[in-house]
């Protein structure tokens, strides 16, 4: 008599999944161990961190993806860190930022942020045509650029049909400008004499993802984390309306007989008219937002708030080592003169918009 293969339980299917990511996530927790002691190492020699944790952890996590390619079995931890503890992290800044310093700007930065996202996306289209990309890739290059980077392509590629080959291509980007821009963009600072509540709006305006806004606000002013944070959080917002505009306004390329690669869209193409809700506004959005009121509202202890917000920080230079070690900038070479040319250009159409409308609505 065979015996029965025993029952599978929320615990044991719990302990199955931590073991898969594991291996994975004590990689990226090593690498932001060595970032954080590499800080503590500036801050010995010279007096202050000329590059924060965050930043180290995304160049040490980028060298070693491009000098070594990890075992399989670290895959899952490391897309565990790069996605869903960053979403976390996402969620507890909301502890330490107040809806008011956005309502302190007014409506016409909302306003203002609503129609760069439109005027980079018809302008970033429009440099890809001109480039001689095709509508589909056009599309997504445009829509990374200008909303959220890895996130819009992923939203988008579904609704318009996109293939694995055209998705890769613009990924491959906004990975690798994703870190150069987190490093680049700190230098606009005295290059345009921006305040930390100028910087936060374009920071908001033009880093791809959340997480990036906070390594690329952090060594500028606390004001800046802030600001750019809740800019680019009304950035991702707009994602829903361009996704739904593009379900909607897209049939011809959805219906075009080349077939989308299996993994990329299998199952995900919308029938007309309709469209997944999860594409519209991401969880970690909406948590973001519930915190941040609650935080406003008083409900969280003022106690609470510190330790809220150390846990933020190291999450997310976890959730930093982990993005640098998805990237692998050799990736770059094989996605072609042209898609590069049509991603710096529409980047730097970008930050020419979004620095044309700090100056447009006065913002000191």
């Amino acid at each position: 008599m065979t015996s029965a293969a025993p029952r599978s339980t929320p615990l044991r299917s719990s302990l199955v999944a931590l073991k898969r990511v594991l291996p994975g996530l004590a990689l990226c927790t090593a690498v932001t161990a060595a970032a954080v002691g590499l800080e503590s190492v500036e801050v010995q020699l010279f007096g202050r961190a000329w590059l924060e944790a965050l930043v180290l952890a995304i160049l040490l996590g980028t060298a070693i993806r491009t000098a070594w390619t990890p075992p399989s079995r670290f895959f899952s931890g490391i897309a565990f860190g790069a996605k869903t503890v960053l979403e976390i992290a996402v969620v507890l800044l909301g502890a330490s930022l107040s809806v008011t310093t956005l309502l302190e700007a007014g409506p016409g930065l909302l306003a203002g942020i609503a129609a760069v996202v439109a005027l980079a996306i018809a302008a970033s289209y429009g440099i890809g045509r001109a480039l001689g990309l095709h509508h589909r890739l056009a599309i997504l290059v445009a829509c990374g650029n200008s909303i959220c980077g890895n996130s819009a392509i992923a939203a988008t590629a579904p609704v318009i049909g996109a293939d694995g080959e055209d998705v890769a291509s613009s990924i491959a980007f906004t990975a690798v400008l994703g870190v150069l821009v987190v490093l680049g963009l700190p230098l606009l600072v005295p290059l345009f004499g921006l305040s930390p509540m100028q910087y936060g709006v374009l920071a908001g305006l033009t880093v791809y993802a959340v997480p990036q806004v906070l390594a690329a606000t952090a060594p500028v002013a606390a004001l800046s984390v802030q600001v750019g944070t809740l800019v680019k959080l009304v950035r991702v917002l707009m994602l829903g309306p361009v996704v739904l505009a593009l379900s909607l306004g897209a049939s011809r390329l959805r219906e075009e007989t080349d077939a989308p690669d299996p993994q990329v869209t299998a199952g995900n193409r919308p029938k007309s008219g309709r469209i997944a809700i999860h594409h519209l506004v991401p969880w970690f959005i909406l948590a973001f937002l519930g915190v941040a009121g609650l935080r406003s509202a008083g409900v969280i202890p003022q106690a609470a708030l510190a330790p809220i917000a150390e846990t933020a920080n190291v999450l997310t230079i976890v959730s930093m080592a982990a993005l640098g070690l998805t990237v692998d900038v050799r990736s770059v070479a094989g996605a072609g003169l042209r898609v590069t040319l049509a991603v710096v250009a529409s980047l730097a159409t970008l930050t020419a918009v979004s620095l044309g409308l700090i100056r447009l609505l006065g913002i000191a």
